[in-house]
């Protein structure tokens, strides 16, 4: 065995007897990681997971009725050690990690380091989240997190959740609206100096006749990550390669350059 299945699988283990001690302690380890949410009247009960990925799980809950609302998604990060992306150092470059006693322990991936990089992971998604939500982005409103979840608007019912844009078929002339609704939220992301980074048909969710963009931890800032063109260029591929499916060629790199030029020069 290689050292870093060795490592993944070490990892494995430590999360599954993290787990297994929140369960001895609380019953169910899940409705511990989310008691803040009950706690705190946002939540009343956890119902149901619906989509397990790399990154985490999330659970439908119920909300609370001062919400307003009948469901809340709760987002549950995986442990900092299980976590899925495969390269995490492309997204962290230009972001401020704070004193250098920090920073050294996140190069050194020391287990004070992981913890740290692992709190990062969810603070920058939610404040990226706030800050895009105040800005009128198509994005899942947030309402609170804690050390391990986030917990944010629900798209769905009781019966499912809302599918993913890849799994859903719209006419043409559909595909393109929403097609061009997205480029506009790109545009937004790009103002506001963030790029999504891992942006497809996959993490955008369609309900209702309304498209939203979800999963944003591995944003990255634009004016500090030396990766971000490229980042920029791959997300909007991925966007003309989804409403290529519907007969519709746009020409990405024109897109992604007219972009990073209206970015560079404060036009947008």
């Amino acid at each position: 065995m290689s050292k870093r299945k060795l490592a993944r699988a070490m990892d494995e283990i430590e999360e599954q007897e993290a787990l297994a001690a929140l369960a001895g302690q609380h019953g169910d380890p899940i409705q511990a990681l989310l008691d803040p949410f009950l706690a705190g009247g946002l939540i009343t009960e956890v119902l149901d997971e619906v989509k397990s990925g790399k990154e985490a799980t999330v659970y439908c809950c119920r909300a609370h009725p001062s919400q307003n609302v009948p469901y809340l998604a709760a987002k549950v990060y995986r442990s900092r050690n299980n976590r899925g992306f495969k390269n995490d150092s492309v997204y962290q470059e230009g972001r401020v990690i704070g004193p250098h006693r920090i920073r050294r322990a996140v190069q050194n991936k020391s287990t004070f380091g992981r913890e740290v990089q692992f709190s990062l992971w969810i603070g920058y998604e939610y404040e990226t989240l706030t800050l895009l939500h105040a800005q009128g982005a198509d994005i899942p409103r947030p309402i609170s997190r804690t050390d391990n979840a986030i917990l944010m608007e629900y798209f769905g019912n009781l019966e499912a959740p809302a599918p993913s844009l890849h799994h859903t078929e719209l006419d043409p002339q559909e595909a393109y609206a929403v097609f061009a609704r997205l480029m506009d939220n790109v545009q937004l992301f790009l103002k506001h100096n963030i790029i999504h980074g891992d942006l497809s048909a996959y993490n955008i969710l369609y309900w209702q006749g309304r498209a939203t963009i979800i999963d944003f931890p591995q944003a990255v800032d634009p004016r500090f990550n030396p990766h971000a063109f490229n980042l920029l260029a791959r997300d909007i591929d991925n966007l003309c390669k989804y409403i290529g499916r519907y007969g519709i060629q746009r020409d990405s790199r024109q897109l992604t350059e007219r972009l990073w030029y209206q970015f560079k020069n404060a036009q947008l």
